[in-house]
């Protein structure tokens, strides 16, 4: 049996979480990411960075928040699905826990070492532009099992949902794929960091995850209260 009001409710937050996301990522400093000493240059000079990271960490918990939802409102009868769904779920919670350390790590500590280096006496700046490297790389590392924990979660959904019969499959495999899109993206950073092919990786998965978002908002208009379509 199918709640169509909470179905609604989690399909929306799935969506709004998403179009947040990149909307306030779209006033994140810009720059190329792996040319350290430029680009710390640029995140000492922002104004605007904590309310950036706070707002990228609030819509990433209204996405996961919806995913979470899917999953107690869906009408799973397979026991493997139930399975693959409840895995799910552990996965997304370990998405939103690593999701809150890489902001710790990137809208905090990474802040306070580039501005602690660009106003340091030219003495202490090799040592506090070491610091601050550091805390890059802990920040790749972060957003690596970040981007797994996601890719993951979104891989086992998709599972859960080719067993649901009024999800569309062809729905329930773009999110399998922009699951995989976030593996890549982990991969990508953990070897090389914020390269220009980590960039093409998270645009796809955006481009993916805003598909089936808007498709199952789509369905869950259609489907009648307490039954299926």
């Amino acid at each position: 049996m199918i709640d169509r009001a909470s179905l609604r409710l989690s399909a929306g937050l799935l969506l709004v979480g998403q179009l947040l996301y990149i909307g306030v990522t779209q006033f994140h400093a810009g720059g190329d990411a792996n040319n350290h000493r430029a680009i710390f240059a640029a995140y000492a000079g922002n104004e605007i960075w904590a309310a950036v990271h706070l707002g990228q960490f609030a819509s990433m918990a209204i996405l996961l928040a919806g995913l979470l939802a899917l999953f107690f409102v869906l009408d799973i009868e397979s026991e493997s699905a139930k399975w693959a769904g409840r895995f799910g779920v552990a996965s997304a919670v370990a998405a939103l826990a690593l999701y809150g350390v890489l902001q710790a790590v990137d809208g905090i500590a990474l802040k306070q070492a580039v501005n602690a280096w660009s106003t340091a006496p030219d003495t202490e700046k090799a040592a506090r532009f070491a610091s601050a490297e550091a805390i890059r790389w802990l920040e790749w590392g972060v957003r690596s099992y970040h981007d797994f924990a996601l890719g993951l979660a979104l891989l086992l959904f998709a599972a859960a949902f080719v067993r649901i019969t009024w999800v569309p499959r062809p729905m329930a495999y773009l999110m399998g794929l922009s699951g995989f899109t976030y593996l890549v993206q982990g991969w990508i950073a953990g070897s090389e960091g914020f390269s220009p092919a980590q960039s093409a990786a998270i645009v796809l998965g955006w481009v993916l995850s805003l598909v089936w978002m808007i498709w199952l908002v789509v369905v869950t208009w259609w489907t009648q209260d307490s039954e299926h379509p």
